[in-house]
């Protein structure tokens, strides 16, 4: 501790010149020291044998030691350390003797030293402390050794006025959170919610809180791992992508080079072939030429020797020379016009002539170039040929076995294409071209067949069947020729000037095709075909709808002492048209029972329909596979499930069949509307009485396969089927 200094402190009282306070902290403190008297019973017992000791020195003494108590106290009182009993009642000196009032420190608060207020106050040893505490011998050794231990615990720090020892108060340990702040998002602690911000908000357990936090941390691990597999497929799927389309383009690549080279080679063997061909025609004309040099030189020589001889007739007599001018005059005429004058003309009509020019090369056919009576044909030539027209020439290849005698035709036209009219739809043509000059006509072009766009084709209105979600539709091509594929077009019919397509569907390599549509709508459908000359026009538009389920009778199943009517839906059979015999077993029509199946079209889902009945007619009505014996009644199998009503003595009997079984039901009031459900999701087959809204009989079918609609007359009479209706709310329950 530092050295005190003489200087006393400014206060209202007087205090002893050598007095020292120590301040001690103000708060009780379980872990703090017993200092004082009243806290420590050995040092209090200690200083009150000491002041027995004391009295015994004299009354001078207890005098001395009694106003120093008095001072001590004014000085509690004055500091409030009355209820704290944090102030000491003796403090001694080393330098005074252990027994006597002499012997006390002297109480006062000295100013600080500025020349050592940069001396550190915590002094390592013993001596140092007694230093600067200022502990001397007072009461015994283990006295000074407490205090130095106090001194030692409290960590005191000196103030900047005062040499005051303040030992700090300890902070309590902070309170651990038990609760959660929902609203702020922080543990807090319970009486927090009652006195604190937190009042008015929401608080649940810690532990809850945490098992919530937890949830939440694995929740979002869980979507974080998925998108990391998510993202990995993607990863490798575009891998794959771009290894399919490396490989693609490098395939191409081998390609194009392989017909690059096959062209260079071609062009290459056709220079060649032109370059011998001009150097043998060449050769020719350079010979004749020579040989027509020839002959004129010797015709020159056979002049000059017809002159000669002239010049020597002169000087005969006149009659000769006349008579023999003559005749070599003729001669010599007849030599200059057929022989001279010829073959020099020939010579310069050699010289500025034009070659012919080469045979084109027609373009193989471009895709949706052709319609159906008409198709564009190109061609190319090459560039240091004079060409004044070309000749197009074609004909129709039948049997597709070109070369074949036909009628052939002849276009003359200036340029490289042309647009030929007139042809028949989906038929192939062959068609080749040459070039014409002054110098005469090309070889002719290889031959190429071009084919015109197919015929439109024909819906099969009749055979046309629904659903809620599809519609199957079917259509015949109505050309000679085999097409490559089919579209069908659709349009929704909300409004007559709807003319717009909604959907198409392409590539369709039969003449049916099965297209999934939204329910509760109409539509009008077109069909188109195509081939490599291009699409055909549309076809007459036919309308469906996706109101329940709509089929017609096969007529191909009937028996023959049942008659359809023309729109397909009802069931007649009269007396007239039953012969005696039963028709010869067949696979595909009902030979012993007199009954008929209907078109249903394949797509599983709800399927209802109803059929009008006579209550005294015999009938049956239900479903069957395809395959279904023909031989045998309906129901008699287990490939069929049928409801069958006979009517005697004016007794109504029902029956539910299934190979030969049926269960016993008794239906009171006769149906004469039979709604029929079939549900392929839960394989069951339910009959109702359309008119009282009642359900007769559900079948648990094994529907492995589809079924179609089954219907018979026992006796003469009809049945009219109704379909293509909504489905009855009551029959949604079954």
């Amino acid at each position: 501790m530092e050295e005190e200094s003489g200087e006393e402190l400014g206060l209202d009282r007087s205090t002893p010149k050598d007095f020292h306070f120590y301040h001690m902290d103000l708060y009780d403190s379980e872990d703090r020291p017993q200092l004082f008297p009243e806290e420590n019973p050995r040092m209090r017992k200690e200083v009150v044998q000491a002041e027995t000791a004391n009295e015994s020195t004299g009354a001078g003494d207890g005098k001395a030691q009694s106003d120093l108590r008095e001072e001590v106290e004014e000085l509690v009182h004055l500091y409030g350390l009355e209820d704290d009993h944090e102030l000491g009642d003796e403090f001694v000196d080393e330098n005074m003797p252990k027994m006597g009032v002499s012997e006390y420190p002297p109480y006062g608060m000295k100013r600080r030293d500025p020349a050592r207020e940069q001396r550190d106050w915590r002094l390592s040893g013993e001596a140092a402390e007694a230093e600067d505490l200022g502990f001397g011998g007072w009461g015994s050794a283990g006295q000074c050794q407490d205090l130095r231990e106090v001194y030692r615990y409290t960590h005191g720090r000196a103030s900047e006025e005062y040499e005051c020892y303040v030992i700090p108060e300890e902070e309590d340990e902070e309170e651990a959170a038990d609760v959660f702040c929902v609203t702020c998002k922080t543990p807090i602690r319970a009486f927090q919610k009652v006195f604190d911000e937190h009042k008015e908000h929401e608080v649940i357990p810690l532990s809850e809180a945490l098992e919530s936090a937890k949830d939440e941390i694995h929740k979002n691990m869980y979507k974080l791992e998925k998108q990391i597999i998510d993202m990995e497929n993607f990863a490798n799927h575009l891998e794959e992508v771009f290894i399919t389309v490396e490989e693609n383009f490098g395939k191409q690549e081998q390609n194009f080079e392989s017909h690059y080279n096959e062209i260079l080679e071609t062009l290459a063997q056709k220079y060649e072939e032109k370059i011998q061909a001009l150097g043998e025609k060449k050769k020719e004309r350079l010979e004749a030429l020579y040989g027509q040099l020839v002959s004129c030189g010797e015709n020159l020589d056979t002049c000059k020797e017809l002159m000669e001889t002239i010049e020597e007739m002169c000087h005969e007599e006149k009659v000769d020379f006349i008579k023999v001018s003559v005749f070599y005059t003729n001669r010599l005429g007849k030599f200059l016009k057929t022989k001279t004058d010829v073959e020099i003309s020939q010579l310069m009509d050699s010289i500025n002539t034009i070659p012919a020019p080469s045979a084109p090369v027609i373009n193989p056919q471009a895709p949706n170039s052709a319609t159906g009576s008409s198709v564009r044909v190109c061609w190319s030539l090459y560039s240091d040929d004079t060409v004044e027209s070309y000749q197009l020439s074609y004909r129709p290849v039948q049997d597709s076995s070109p070369g074949k005698d036909q009628a052939e035709f002849t276009v003359t036209i200036k340029e490289t294409y042309c647009s030929v009219t007139d042809l028949v739809p989906n038929t192939q043509y062959e068609f080749w071209v040459t070039a014409h000059n002054r110098a005469g006509p090309s070889p002719s072009s290889e031959r190429a067949v071009y084919v015109t766009a197919p015929s439109p084709p024909i819906i099969k209105t009749k055979e046309i069947r629904s659903c809620e979600e599809a519609v199957l539709i079917c259509w015949e091509s109505g050309n000679l020729n085999p097409v490559d594929s089919y579209t069908v077009e659709l349009t929704q019919a909300e409004s007559p000037e709807a003319s717009g397509v909604t959907e198409s569907v392409v590539g369709i390599p039969t003449c049916e095709s099965l297209v999934q549509l939204q329910p509760g709508q109409s539509y009008i459908i077109y069909v188109r075909a195509l081939n490599m000359g291009g699409p055909s026009v549309r076809s007459e538009p036919a309308t469906v709808h996706t109101i329940g389920s709509y089929f017609r009778l096969n007529k191909d199943t009937c028996h023959p002492w049942l008659a359809i009517s023309q729109d397909g839906l009802t069931i007649i059979r009269s007396e007239r048209s039953t012969p005696r015999r039963e028709p010869p077993p067949s696979d595909t029509r009902f030979t012993r029972c007199v009954a008929v199946m209907g078109n249903l079209i394949p797509v599983r889902g709800h399927h209802y329909w109803e059929v009008e009945v006579n209550e005294h007619l015999d009938y049956t009505v239900g479903v069957a596979f395809e395959d279904v014996p023909k031989q045998e009644d309906l129901g008699a199998n287990c490939l069929s499930w049928c409801m069958r009503h006979t009517f005697a003595s004016s007794r109504h009997k029902y029956e539910f069949l299934h190979n030969r079984t049926t269960p016993d039901i008794r239906i009171t009031v006769p149906p004469k509307k039979i709604g029929i459900l079939l549900d392929y999701e839960n394989s069951k087959l339910s009959f109702f009485n359309v008119d009282l809204s009642q359900h007769l009989y559900t079948f648990s079918c094994q529907l492995h396969k589809f079924v179609h609609p089954c219907f018979s007359l026992e006796k003469p009479g009809c049945l009219k089927i109704h379909n293509g209706i909504s489905m009855p709310k009551h029959v949604t329950f079954y």
